[in-house]
């Protein structure tokens, strides 16, 4: 089973998330106070966790960072590498979007035979 780390601040958008997560995907759901690198699968960060990362970001194509609307945060994720920027202000159906393409970008899902049709199956 893939693992999501939430580790946002925000606890009432933290806790809707998860609930979405949990309702419509085979995956586990872990909030963490801090996100663990080591661990495999989706990282749901704000910008303050992902200050915590060591930079660069080991596979940065697995991180999802929830964003406020200053600039500071998409400069930081920028230098960081990471591909999902979405803001706290986005519906949670958009974050849920950016969650499953980090998810196939990292590999994950591939190898079960779920996503048919993409580069290199049948």
């Amino acid at each position: 089973m893939d693992t999501i780390q939430v580790a946002i601040n925000d606890a009432p958008y933290a806790a809707a998330l998860r609930e979405l997560l949990e309702r419509n995907g085979s995956w586990e759901v872990l909030c963490v106070d801090r996100p663990d690198p080591d661990r495999d699968g989706v990282m749901v960060l704000d910008s303050e966790h992902l200050g915590f990362l060591r930079q660069p970001i080991s596979n940065p194509e697995r991180v999802v960072l929830i964003a406020g609307n200053n600039s500071g945060d998409l400069a930081r994720a920028w230098e960081a590498g990471v591909n999902s920027v979405i803001t706290d202000k986005d519906p949670l159906n958009t974050a849920m979007l950016a969650i499953m393409a980090a998810r196939l970008r990292a590999g994950k899902g591939l190898h079960s035979g779920s996503v048919k049709g993409s580069p290199g199956r049948p």
